[in-house]
Protein backbone atom coordinates (compact mmCIF):
# COMPACT_ATOMS: atom_id res chain seq x y z
CA UNK A 1 0.00 0.00 0.00
CA UNK A 2 1.16 3.54 -0.87
CA UNK A 3 1.26 6.54 0.76
CA UNK A 4 -1.83 7.69 -0.94
CA UNK A 5 -4.00 4.91 -0.53
CA UNK A 6 -6.74 4.08 1.89
CA UNK A 7 -7.18 1.05 3.61
CA UNK A 8 -10.81 0.71 1.68
CA UNK A 9 -8.54 1.21 -1.34
CA UNK A 10 -6.96 4.04 -3.63
CA UNK A 11 -9.35 6.80 -3.51
CA UNK A 12 -12.19 6.07 -1.43
CA UNK A 13 -11.59 7.32 2.05
CA UNK A 14 -11.97 11.22 1.14
CA UNK A 15 -10.38 12.38 4.92
CA UNK A 16 -7.50 9.78 4.25
CA UNK A 17 -6.53 11.81 0.90
CA UNK A 18 -6.68 14.87 2.82
CA UNK A 19 -4.58 14.08 5.62
CA UNK A 20 -2.26 12.51 2.97
CA UNK A 21 1.49 14.71 2.41
CA UNK A 22 1.04 16.53 -0.61
CA UNK A 23 3.42 16.71 -3.68
CA UNK A 24 5.77 19.17 -4.32
CA UNK A 25 5.74 21.42 -7.97
CA UNK A 26 7.50 19.44 -9.93
CA UNK A 27 5.69 16.36 -9.40
CA UNK A 28 2.21 17.75 -9.52
CA UNK A 29 3.66 19.35 -12.68
CA UNK A 30 5.05 16.02 -13.75
CA UNK A 31 1.27 14.35 -12.87
CA UNK A 32 -0.68 17.07 -14.61
CA UNK A 33 1.57 16.81 -18.00
CA UNK A 34 1.14 13.05 -17.80
CA UNK A 35 -2.41 12.20 -16.78
CA UNK A 36 -3.60 14.75 -19.02
CA UNK A 37 -1.04 14.01 -22.33
CA UNK A 38 0.10 17.58 -22.56
CA UNK A 39 3.32 16.39 -23.89
CA UNK A 40 3.57 19.60 -26.13
CA UNK A 41 4.17 21.35 -22.81
CA UNK A 42 6.98 20.08 -21.99
CA UNK A 43 9.64 22.18 -24.83
CA UNK A 44 7.56 25.55 -23.56
CA UNK A 45 8.66 24.74 -19.81
CA UNK A 46 12.05 23.83 -20.45
CA UNK A 47 12.71 27.04 -22.75
CA UNK A 48 11.33 29.57 -20.41
CA UNK A 49 13.62 27.56 -17.52
CA UNK A 50 16.96 27.76 -19.58
CA UNK A 51 15.74 31.82 -19.88
CA UNK A 52 14.84 31.84 -16.55
CA UNK A 53 18.45 30.54 -15.30
CA UNK A 54 20.38 32.52 -18.33
CA UNK A 55 19.14 36.13 -16.64
CA UNK A 56 19.61 34.86 -13.25
CA UNK A 57 22.97 34.17 -14.55
CA UNK A 58 24.00 37.11 -16.30
CA UNK A 59 23.96 39.22 -13.10
CA UNK A 60 26.78 37.29 -11.61
CA UNK A 61 30.84 36.25 -12.18
CA UNK A 62 29.54 33.69 -15.14
CA UNK A 63 28.02 36.61 -17.29
CA UNK A 64 30.97 37.40 -19.27
CA UNK A 65 30.92 33.84 -20.73
CA UNK A 66 27.26 34.24 -20.85
CA UNK A 67 27.39 37.26 -23.17
CA UNK A 68 29.03 34.96 -26.01
CA UNK A 69 26.25 33.34 -26.58
CA UNK A 70 24.07 36.11 -27.49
Amino acid sequence: MTDTESPDGPGRDFAYQATAPRPGLLMEIWQFLRHNKKWWLTPIILVLLLIGALILLGGTAAAPFIYPLF
